[in-house]
């Protein structure tokens, strides 16, 4: 069994009480019951991240908004667990979805998974919403230092020159001032703008 779906399962069903419902949703291999439970009414939190949670490691789409609505929980292992099958699910909305969470200051609380999940996806979305997130970061007295972290090591892994002037200035914090001298370690020295011009003959 998959590690992630090893510890959502370990976790649900002790939120479900290891009732019956809970069985039936752990052994079904027909996605249109999973699918039915993110719309049926009455569908405990429990059950719809499970549902949610299959359809997407499956791939199945319909698990979007559901996976969406739990990468932005208040709840660390619902994040995780949303992030993991987002990553799964190969649906092209997910990046857009990630880093509107991840920019949003309302909810900066929770944007620790959608920063990892951008990372993790690498897409064109990537660069820009983290370096907006962790500018805001760098405000004196910031009380998000894990979302700033994430962002600095994130930077540093997806490597691209536009982030070299947050992760600057990110040196000046201690908190930060480690996982930004390795990221800028990595990104190129080799920038357009400095490229020497070619010689006239």
């Amino acid at each position: 069994m998959d590690e992630e779906l090893r510890a959502l399962t370990e976790r649900l069903r002790a939120e479900s009480g290891g009732s019956a419902a809970y069985g039936r949703l752990v052994a079904t291999d027909d996605l249109g019951t999973l699918a039915a439970v993110l719309t049926e009414p009455g569908q405990p939190l429990w059950a719809r991240e499970l549902a949610a949670f299959r359809l997407g490691t499956a791939g199945d789409r319909r698990a979007f908004e559901a996976l969406v609505l739990l990468l932005n929980h208040r709840d660390p292992p619902r994040c995780a667990s949303a992030a993991h099958a987002l990553a799964r699910l190969g649906d092209p909305r997910t990046a857009r979805a990630a880093a509107a969470l991840a920019t949003n200051e309302l909810r900066v609380a929770y944007a620790l998974h959608p920063v990892r999940l951008l990372v993790r996806l690498r897409a064109p979305e990537a660069v820009p919403a983290l370096i907006t997130t962790l500018q805001r970061r760098l405000r004196p007295h910031d009380p998000y230092r894990r979302v700033a972290l994430a962002c600095v090591e994130g930077l540093g892994e997806l490597g691209d020159p536009r982030a070299e002037p947050v992760l600057t200035e990110a040196l000046a914090h201690p908190a930060l001032a480690e996982a930004a001298v390795h990221a800028l370690a990595r990104i190129p020295r080799q920038r357009s703008s400095g490229q020497p011009r070619p010689r006239r003959p």
